[in-house]
């Protein structure tokens, strides 16, 4: 007969088994989604679409636990979401796209500009050694960085401020993921990425659909620059001060 502590570890087990299914349906079934998108995308990602370790990551982090509607079938589906403070979470399928156009190695030190939600960031964490990552909105930056310290991403770190100076005390980066819209890639961001690097972000209007663009820094001051597909973010927010 089991004594009261080994049913109560049982319960445990259970419990934690539960928890790490948890919406492993749905995950599976957006990557199965994100796989087909990329076949449309075979000019630009080549024959081989999305790579494995990109797929692996976008199957290991969980965006449920990202958004407000903890839904297995909201959190799953290849859409954004609202987060709160005007922003949103970007499509899975957009999400795994810049990941893979960024082209993260297991030993690259990335930036991100736009925290929001930390769902991005956690991606990259799969993927890289190091991930820092700037939030203009003190309260997401606050939220993220709990969500992603709770979720144990400790190779992530989170800072409120403008991301247009990027964060050079982090760097230099191996790649640089921006998440919102602005003309011109800020000067600070090319500054900061290493020659060989890729700077990944929408370029254009805040208030029309953008051009999503890899930045690929080949000289010390040369850059080479391409547009890969229309999107749609929100706008790059400065500071006042």
């Amino acid at each position: 007969m089991k004594t009261l502590l080994q049913l109560i570890l049982s319960m445990i087990a259970v419990g934690s088994e539960a928890a790490a299914q948890e919406c492993a349906r749905e995950r599976a079934a957006m990557v199965e989604t994100i796989q087909s998108y990329a076949r449309s995308y075979t000019g630009v990602l080549g024959p081989q679409g999305m790579s494995e370790r990109v797929l692996q990551a976008m199957g290991q982090a969980k965006r449920h636990l990202f958004i407000r509607e903890r839904s297995c079938s909201i959190a799953y589906a290849d859409t954004p979401l609202p987060i709160g403070r005007g922003q949103t979470i970007s499509q899975p399928f957009i999400v795994a796209f810049m990941t893979q156009l960024a082209d993260v190695a297991p030993d690259h030190v990335v930036l991100e500009i736009g925290t929001g939600s930390g769902y991005q960031a956690a991606i990259l964490a799969h993927l890289a050694q190091k991930v820092c990552t700037i939030e203009i909105i003190p309260q997401l930056a606050e939220a993220a960085a709990k969500t992603l310290k709770e979720l144990a991403y400790d190779n992530v770190s989170v800072r409120a401020g403008d991301g247009f100076a990027g964060w050079p005390e982090c760097g230099p980066f191996d790649a640089i993921v921006v998440t919102a819209a602005i003309g011109q890639p800020p000067p600070p961001l090319i500054e900061q990425l290493k020659v060989g690097g890729r700077l990944v972000m929408p370029l254009g209007s805040a208030h029309a659909t953008q051009q999503l663009t890899v930045v690929e820094k080949v000289g010390p001051e040369k850059t080479t620059s391409r547009a890969v597909g229309l999107v749609r973010f929100v706008p790059f927010t400065r500071s006042k001060e």
